[in-house]
Formats: structure tokens, C-alpha cells, sequence
């Protein structure tokens, strides 16, 4: 394209932006107009205003990149695309919207048409603005002639990439690729399991997926979506992801934070964490409540200064009502409670009857010598003629319930049970069995001697690992008071434990231990998830080495594998330095292949370890002028983050390969090696590091005592 084509191009495509926003300016009055004329006493208010806010939330988000790309079909047919759907001017139901949403089926060939399938497009062209600036056009013919690359709209997703990083992470609507759009718009139904290396858009493709799913399925924002990321860090690094796709209907946590009212207090050590990440605790505490909950007896009540007894048998019969059904322990508590209730209202009746009765004879008894006396006394005869069916002993319906209301106020009936069946709080009953080893031999008998004896002599306060042990026994133990959930908000959702979500999204699922994927499963019963992770870069203490081993315990085999095998992000450079480093870790996975060079190749750098933190300062502030408006990491074992962080400013990160997961710069400093390589799974953990940049890798190899 030649430069006057190309500034025609470009004033073309601003005309078509210039109208979008336009409307899109319409159409937000309109929505604002709606909600305030809203009636707040209306029966359909409040699901109306969820709507209307949705709406607009999602326009409101769209200013940036609101046109990003244009097919132009064999038919002659041109389609604007956009983060979201602008309708046309005149608002007509056949008509063409000014601007296709990119999630619908119309605008699917954009991302994944090329030469040899055009799919019916004859060319793809790539918009490129600064808020509402055209700034540039790449264009892509799709005819049989033209070469077909890896890559759609090589062009702008090259240029995408060379762009500096922030710190957080944009969307990549207009750059999307045929792999990554297929799982995206992959069916809801189930788990799907994404299996990527570094760099191949796993967080990308997963966001994009949650905006897409509550495109096509609105039923999944009635009850949100969750996503879980590996750390606060890296939900900041990408929370402005969905915010920019005009989805809001989203609670974003890690797995730590995922219990309300609960917070981690403590690291552990790697053996605690394994043990206690083992799929055996579901079965063990289910029978650890089992045990605590009441067996058979009978039970003995006083009620307005009356004792009375329920028989073992009748007790025995409510209990069995009452734990059936799968109840939780205080909903069979509730359920019990009720049936107490009843029962002691029965015996109240009866014995009030029986009393009744009694006094009635015995008042027909004295009637009749009265009456024996007066006709002595009166030849006449003359008699009172009272007889039984005027004090009738029988209680009305209403007698009963109002009896009822009061045995269910009656404090002294709830002392009674409280004792026979207590109310039980999870966080001291989970103390109690992790604290004493006879109870884990008991109810935990997958534990070996060693394992009970690290368990027992754990310090106080909440561990990673111990959150997920602590939700599965609230869980079994249930809420005293149920509430009603209400429609979603975030907020809403966030706070309740019971919170049940339409879909699950999990990034960087390979750490999650199966105690943890049986506290997300939890959440979304129907295991609609999307799961992406490198299995390679796994850091977590469980043992798994493999996707299958991994989802065992919450899915069986109901999932379904899917592969990203292309890196966007790390350089070729970069990425050929990885294979030996797989080897070591024991992979078995191919890694991806890089499609972009830098033309800078990964350097080293070796000093004495007395000069370590001075060098890796010097290359930090060397590499940020470098890259001035980007950023620079720098990854290192634990115990050098304190004299690294000492060494560099305060807003440069310095991080474990743990804390590095999902993130990237755009240059990565990698300090110590040889200390990463030496912990638990270390070969995977400098995989991670290394894989961090989007430009230039430095290595600072320390010599001496400290290093090799």
C-alpha cells in the first residue's frame, strides 16, 4: 500500500470511528435517560436496571479500541468490528450494526480466516487507534495467491507486541489468533483444560473466554463468574482486562482469599503443604462430622415445669429424617430441632388431655353425688344435668400451633438441645483434629507416622494449606441461618461462602492441590470451568507431573485437553534456551515455538557474591533507560530477595519465580540461577524465570561462597 493510499485508508477508517462514537455517545444518553425514568416500585425494576447498567458499564468501557478491524467480504459485504456492537443509526432489526461485536458469529472469520480457508472474505484489515485517533491500518488479503503464515494479522499483533509493558495487562480483541480463538468460543459445557508454555496467551485467551461465555450464555452473569489467579499481584497485573471488555460481572480472588472472614497468617513448610493439599482430608473430614454428630438416646426435655421424654425410638426416627438427603450438620441439626419441636408439642397435647380427661371424670364424680344429694332433698328430682362433652379436653389446631411457638421460644428447650446436639464452629474443630494425632490416625488413616507427627506440631494461625481443609468442613457443617443468596453483584458474591458461580476460570492452575480444586468445584457444582496452566512450570509441593493426575479428584475424567503451542511473547533468542531446562525438569510436554525475534540474544554475566546485588542494580538501571516506559523484573531465589530489593528502586519488582507466574517485562534480570535450580522443582521454577521477558534476558551468575 502506498503512503496516499495508506492516508486515505486511514481518513476513511476515522470517519467510520468518528460515527461509531457518536453513536455510541447516543446510545449512553439513552441508557442513563432509562435508568433514571426507571420506577423503583415496579415488579421488574431491579432485573431491568441490571440490564440497563450492564449495557452501560460495557459502552462505557469501549471508548478505547471501539473499532479495531474490518472484514471485507467476496460478496462485497464490509464489516466494521469492535469490543462491543454499536447498532446502526436507524435502529431497524434487519439492518447492519454499525459496528459487529467481536464475540459474534459474524465477525469469527476475523480471527480465523486465512489464504487457503478464506472463509468468504476476501481481506482482513487491522485498525489501529489512540483513544478515538486512527493512527495506522495493516491490511491482509485472504485470496488463494497470497502466503499463508502462522500468524493472522501478522502485522498488528508484531506491533502489539513490541509495545512497551505497564505493568498491566490490555485486552487483544484485534489480534487474536486461530488457536487462541478456538478456545475461546469452545463450548461452556464441562471443563476444558488449556495446556500452554510461556507466552502463548493462556491469561489472555482465558479473559477473553469469561467476556465471550457471558456474550452468548447472559444466564451465566445471573450467577457471575469466578476467576482465580495465582496471586494479588498478578490479578492487578491483569484486572483491567475485563473492565475494558465491558464485563463487570466477575468476582476476581486467589484461592487464599476465596473463604470470607478468613485470612492466611502463615507460611508452611513444603512437606506440611503437600500433606495437607491430599485428596484423602474430603473423606476424612466427612467422617471427622460423622462422628461429632449425636447418635440415638433418649431425650429429655422440660417444658413449663413439666418433664417429659422422647423414647430412644421416636428420637432415633427424627435423626435418620434429619441426616438424610445429604443435609449438612446444621441443616440436620435444623431439620432435628423442628421435629423436637413437634414431638414435645404431641406430648404436651397428650398429657394436657390426658389431665382433661381426668378432671373430667373426676368432676362427673362429684356432679352425680350432687345431684344424688338435691333429689334426696327434693322430691321433684331436680338434677344439674352437666354432662362430659361440655368440657371437652380436646386441643384445636390452633392450640397446637401456638404451642409450638412457644416450646420454639422456650430457652430452656434450646438449652437442652444445644447440649444433646451443639452447634459447632469449624475453625475450633478443625483445630482439634489437625492438633491431635489420635484423632488424624482415626479419621485420616491414609496418614503415615511421620505426616501426623508434622501435622500435630504446626504453630498457630491459618496456613495456604489450611484454608481449603477449613471450607470443605464449614461446608459439611453448614450455615446455623441460611440466607437467601439474591441476585449477583460482586460484592455480594464475594462474600458468601455458599455463593454458587455459572463458570470457573483458573490461571495457573497447575499449583492447585486437589483439596483445592475440590473448594472451586464447590462453587460451581456443574464443573463448568476453564482451567489454563503450564504443567512444566508447576512450583507447588503436590506431586503431580501431569494434567490427569492433577483434576482427578474433582473431575474424573470429565474434562477436555486443549493446546496452545505457539509463544507471542518470549523472543526466539529467549526461548531457545529452554529445552536443556525442561530436560532437567523432567518434561515431557514440547515447548512452544516462538514466532517473534528481538535480534537480542540472552546474556550472562558472572561476579563474586559479594558484588551481586551491586552489579544487578547497575543492569537494572542500565536496562530501564533502555526500555524507558516499560518495565524490568528481576527473579531470584528466596533468599536474595532482601539484598536485591535493597539494591534497585522501590517500584522495580523483585519476585520469586513463584510470584513471577503470569507476569512479564520487558526485560527480566534473573539473579542466581544455580540458588533457583537448588529448592523443590527448581529446573521448573527457572523455566519461569526465564520465560518472563518480552525483549532481553540477563543472567547474573554469582561465584564464591554464595554461588557456583
Amino acid at each position: 500500500m502506498s503512503r496516499a493510499d495508506r492516508g486515505g485508508a486511514i481518513a476513511a477508517e476515522q470517519a467510520v470511528v468518528d460515527r461509531a462514537h457518536v453513536r455510541r455517545e447516543e446510545l449512553l444518553g439513552g441508557l442513563r435517560g432509562s435508568l433514571a425514568e426507571l420506577s423503583a416500585g415496579a415488579a421488574d425494576a431491579e432485573p431491568r436496571a441490571r440490564l440497563l447498567r450492564r449495557r452501560l458499564d460495557e459502552l462505557e468501557g469501549a471508548e478505547d479500541g471501539l473499532v479495531f478491524g474490518r472484514l471485507d467480504g467476496l460478496d462485497g459485504t464490509v464489516r466494521h468490528l469492535g469490543r462491543v456492537g454499536i447498532p446502526a443509526d436507524d435502529g431497524g432489526a434487519g439492518s447492519e450494526p454499525l459496528v459487529v461485536d467481536w464475540r459474534a458469529p459474524a465477525a469469527r472469520p476475523f480471527y480465523t480466516a486465512t489464504a487457503l480457508d478464506p472463509q468468504g472474505q476476501a481481506r482482513r484489515r487491522h485498525i489501529r487507534t489512540e483513544r478515538r485517533r486512527v493512527v495506522g491500518v495493516d491490511d491482509e488479503p485472504l485470496d488463494p495467491s497470497a502466503q499463508d503464515g502462522d500468524l493472522v494479522g501478522e502485522g498488528a499483533l508484531l506491533h502489539a507486541l513490541a509495545q512497551r509493558r505497564t505493568g498491566r495487562m490490555g485486552t487483544a480483541v484485534a489480534t487474536l489468533q486461530r488457536e487462541q480463538d478456538a478456545i475461546v468460543r469452545a463450548a461452556a459445557d464441562g471443563a476444558l483444560v488449556v495446556q500452554g508454555g510461556p507466552g502463548t496467551g493462556k491469561t489472555l485467551v482465558a479473559l477473553h473466554r469469561v467476556a465471550y461465555l457471558l456474550f452468548t450464555h447472559p444466564q451465566l452473569a445471573e450467577r457471575g463468574v469466578l476467576v482465580i489467579g495465582p496471586s494479588s499481584r498478578f490479578l492487578d497485573h491483569v484486572g483491567q482486562v475485563l473492565p475494558a471488555l465491558g464485563e463487570t460481572q466477575v468476582v476476581a480472588t486467589t484461592c487464599d482469599r476465596l473463604l470470607p472472614g478468613v485470612a492466611v497468617q502463615r507460611t508452611e513448610e513444603r512437606v506440611v503443604a503437600e500433606i495437607k493439599g491430599r485428596a484423602l482430608w474430603q473423606a476424612a473430614l466427612t467422617a471427622y462430622v460423622d462422628a461429632v454428630t449425636p447418635r440415638a438416646s433418649a431425650l429429655r426435655l422440660t417444658f413449663d415445669g413439666e418433664e417429659y421424654e422422647l423414647p430412644e425410638r421416636r428420637v432415633a426416627v427424627a435423626l435418620r429424617a434429619a441426616r438424610s438427603d445429604g443435609r449438612s450438620y446444621h441443616s440436620a441439626r435444623r431439620y432435628f430441632v423442628e421435629q423436637v419441636h413437634d414431638a414435645l408439642a404431641d406430648a404436651v397435647a397428650d398429657r394436657a388431655e390426658e389431665l382433661l380427661a381426668r378432671a373430667e371424670e373426676g368432676f362427673e364424680d362429684v356432679l352425680a353425688r350432687v345431684d344424688a344429694g338435691l333429689a334426696r332433698a327434693d322430691d321433684r328430682g331436680a338434677h344439674l344435668g352437666v354432662r362430659g362433652s361440655d368440657v371437652d379436653g380436646v386441643l384445636s389446631e390452633d392450640d397446637v400451633e401456638l404451642l409450638r411457638h412457644r416450646i420454639a421460644r422456650d430457652r430452656g428447650v434450646a438449652a437442652a438441645l444445644a447440649t444433646w446436639w451443639p452447634r459447632l464452629d469449624p475453625a475450633a474443630l478443625l483445630r482439634r483434629l489437625l492438633g491431635d494425632g489420635h484423632l488424624l490416625c482415626r479419621f485420616a488413616p491414609g496418614l503415615g507416622a511421620d505426616d501426623v507427627a508434622a501435622l500435630v506440631r504446626q504453630p498457630e494461625g491459618w496456613s495456604s494449606g489450611d484454608i481449603p481443609l477449613l471450607d470443605a468442613l464449614t461446608d459439611l457443617l453448614g450455615d446455623e441461618t441460611p440466607r437467601p443468596l439474591g441476585a449477583f453483584t460482586a460484592g455480594r458474591a464475594a462474600a458468601r461462602r455458599d455463593w454458587v458461580y455459572g463458570h470457573v476460570v483458573v490461571d495457573e492452575a497447575q499449583e492447585l492441590s486437589a483439596m483445592q480444586w475440590l473448594m472451586l468445584v464447590r462453587r460451581c457444582p456443574t464443573r463448568s470451568f476453564t482451567v489454563v496452566g503450564d504443567i512444566d512450570q508447576t512450583g507447588a509441593p503436590h506431586p503431580h507431573t501431569d494434567w490427569a493426575d492433577a483434576l482427578r479428584p474433582a473431575f474424573g475424567r470429565r474434562w477436555r485437553p486443549a493446546h496452545l503451542t505457539i509463544c507471542y511473547r518470549t523472543p526466539r533468542e529467549v526461548m531457545a534456551l529452554t529445552g536443556q531446562v525442561l530436560e532437567r525438569a523432567g518434561s515431557r510436554n514440547r515447548p512452544p515455538r516462538a514466532v517473534r525475534t528481538t535480534g537480542i540474544e540472552p546474556w550472562r554475566r558472572t561476579c563474586g557474591d559479594e558484588a551481586l546485588a551491586d552489579v544487578a542494580g547497575a543492569t537494572v538501571r542500565t536496562l530501564r533507560a533502555r526500555y524507558a516506559g516499560g518495565t524490568v523484573g528481576v527473579i531470584t531465589a528466596p533468599g536474595r530477595l532482601a539484598e536485591l530489593r535493597a539494591a534497585v528502586d522501590d517500584d522495580v519488582p523483585v519476585l520469586t519465580s513463584e510470584a513471577a507466574k503470569g507476569l512479564e517485562f520487558d526485560a527480566t534480570v534473573v539473579v542466581d540461577p544455580d540458588g533457583i535450580t537448588a529448592r523443590p522443582r527448581g529446573w521448573n521454577a527457572l523455566y519461569v524465570a526465564l520465560t518472563r521477558c518480552t525483549q532481553e534476558l540477563a543472567v547474573l551468575t554469582p561465584t564464591g561462597p554464595g554461588g557456583r
